[in-house]
């Protein structure tokens, strides 16, 4: 009689023993799973800060190459205003040479503005009328100089820059917006894992969710950050 109570109170204490490993091991997953939810949880509004940050510089370099795009186009107007106007009295000026009227070529000489004169009496230097190499006119001389196309083509190029900086802050939003919503995929697979009761399938589906989670914030801490 005494050997079977003795092999019954060996299973009970086995069972025993091995309910109270499974009950730790249990323990020791909740452990991981929880810290992985809150560094999930820390790491995905960490992302979804960056991105709205990001964004917000997009809309900014956007605005400033606007901007300038505006103020080039102003100084690319009155630039070219200039020249006609310079271009109009030059081809009177020719007029009144072909008149060899002195008087009336000095008078519309002396309206050429600055720069446009400087280039003009270079034009002149190159003997025009009887050198057929010259230039057609002042406004194709190396010495003509018009300030406000000058600095349209300056605020064009740096609009191209600020446009090029607003492209680049937009696809770091995206970058950030895509981890986003990766780590968020690593939420979800921690919290199906949670509702399995198979010790086997709850730990493999953790592994791929931590795997997610580490190659996720690997990727995300590469990008620049503001």
């Amino acid at each position: 009689m005494s050997e079977p109570v003795e092999h019954e109170r060996a299973e009970s204490v086995g069972d025993g023993a091995e309910e109270q490993h499974g009950h730790r091991w249990t323990a020791v997953l909740e452990v991981v799973e929880v810290l992985v939810l809150a560094l999930v949880a820390v790491a995905t509004a960490w992302s979804g800060y960056q991105a709205s940050k990001w964004e917000g510089r997009q809309t900014e370099f956007y605005g400033l190459a606007n901007a300038q795009r505006f103020q080039a186009n102003a100084a690319s107007t009155f630039g070219s205003q200039e020249l006609g106007a310079n271009s109009g009295i030059f081809t009177a000026w020719l007029q009144a040479h072909a008149e060899n009227n002195l008087q009336l070529q000095s008078q519309y000489a002396a309206r050429f503005t600055a720069d446009y004169r400087s280039a003009f009496d270079a034009w002149l230097a190159t003997d025009p009328f009887t050198n057929p190499h010259a230039p057609a006119g002042p406004a194709n001389m190396p010495q003509y100089h018009n300030s406000y196309l000058a600095q349209a083509d300056r605020l064009n190029t740096e609009a191209s820059k600020m446009f090029d900086q607003g492209t680049a802050a937009r696809d770091t939003s995206d970058s950030y917006v895509r981890y986003t919503v990766l780590l968020a995929s690593v939420l979800f697979l921690v919290a199906l894992a949670q509702r399995l009761t198979v010790r086997s399938a709850r730990i493999g589906l953790n592994v791929v969710a931590f795997g997610v989670f580490v190659f996720a914030i690997t990727d995300v801490l590469t990008l620049p950050r503001l």
